[in-house]
């Protein structure tokens, strides 16, 4: 999980809708967040400036962060 959020920051270092609906698709595939994805998630999502995501994508990023707690 880890490289594949990074290869989807790595562009520009932003998050854009496709690439948060991936993510999170990525993460929900087995239907429920372990304890291990939840870590990486936090790692991974704390290099992300909340402030340059557009309003939309800082929306749901926002609402999957509190409704898995990462």
């Amino acid at each position: 999980m880890n490289y594949s959020f990074l290869v989807a920051l790595a562009d520009d270092g932003h998050i854009d809708d496709g690439e948060l609906t991936f993510i999170k698709s990525l993460a929900l595939a087995d239907g429920a967040l372990d304890e291990a994805e939840k870590i990486a998630l936090k790692r991974i999502f704390s290099l992300v400036d909340e402030n340059r995501l557009s309003p939309v994508v800082k929306t749901e990023f926002q609402k999957f962060r509190a409704h898995h707690n990462v």
